[in-house]
């Protein structure tokens, strides 16, 4: 008999321990530990030998993007873009494989367009071709004034998030067959733009958009491509104690009260991929914690 849990109480309620790491943050000094679905997340084979390509998959939700995928049998190309991120990817790369899957690895920085390509190609050449393309790479600082944002950081949050997308989007399209899948990574601040994260905000709202024209272009195109987005809210990542402010108490004004867990955010993931929403095309899943997205 299914056992359904308060989704109040199902994860840890903040407040949790006084913390910060440096950007982007590790897995392994997390307090308390995220949960990637590493003991929960059961698979049934609806993406069996799919090649995706997960952007961001050293921690957080990429980590449980990854893992499910692999246990609905796909295999995964790893990216990120960090030194200090190595052992939280090789950890990801090490769970896909426990399922029986192909886990390719590859650090680089998505800013750089040749670099973008060489990432599909990668997939290509490795994997044998590309189904799936998640964008879920990102960078964010909070800033509580318009004058601590530097045209830099502006910049480089922008050059990461949207163009980045665009980069990727461009170099996959032409190795994907009909029935190929690009999820990309909204927010919930494509809704409700959080104060210290203007620029942040800026691209997720782009994304927003960028996900529903693409969609359209590749189906007026009768591509069969399909292309959507999931809008997570609060989730607890190593981004959340290296770059916010008073982490201790992330997720508390949620409606649900709590911050998501990575493995709740990946089904989403799952079910964009897969045949079972194959009439779905310019959406936006929005995993908020009843945070409302209209």
């Amino acid at each position: 008999m299914t056992q359904f849990k308060n989704p109040h109480t199902k994860y840890p309620v903040p407040p949790f321990p006084k913390q910060e790491q440096e950007v982007p943050g590790v897995e392994a000094e997390m307090k308390p530990q995220a949960d990637h679905g590493e003991e929960s997340y059961i698979g049934t084979g609806k993406l069996k030998d799919a090649k995706a390509i997960i952007t961001g998959a050293d921690s957080g939700i990429g980590r449980a993007i990854a893992i499910a995928f692999a246990r609905e049998g796909a295999d995964v190309v790893i990216n990120y873009g960090y030194d200090i991120e190595d052992e939280d990817a090789a950890a990801t790369a090490r769970l896909v494989e426990s399922e029986g899957r192909k886990a390719i690895i590859s650090k680089g920085d998505l800013r750089d367009e040749a670099y973008a390509k060489e990432l599909i190609d990668l997939c290509v050449k490795e994997l044998g071709g590309i189904d799936i393309l998640v964008n879920n790479a990102a960078y964010q600082m909070a800033h509580k004034t318009l004058e601590e944002l530097t045209s830099k950081e502006w910049d480089r949050t922008f050059e990461t998030n949207i163009r980045s997308m665009f980069y990727l989007c461009k170099a996959a399209v032409p190795y994907m067959k009909p029935g190929s899948s690009i999820i990309n990574t909204a927010s919930v601040n494509s809704y409700h733009p959080n104060a210290v994260l203007l620029d942040y905000a800026a691209t997720k709202g782009a994304i927003q958009n960028f996900t529903a024209n693409l969609a359209q272009m590749l189906l007026e195109q009768d591509k069969g491509i399909r292309v959507n987005a999931v809008a997570p809210g609060p989730v607890w990542t190593p981004l959340i104690p290296s770059t916010m402010p008073e982490p201790e108490n992330f997720g508390k004004d949620s409606p649900i009260k709590r911050p998501a867990q990575p493995a709740e955010i990946a089904p989403a993931y799952v079910f964009l991929a897969s045949e079972e929403s194959s009439y779905i095309a310019g959406a936006t899943i929005a995993v908020t914690g009843g945070k409302i997205a209209i």
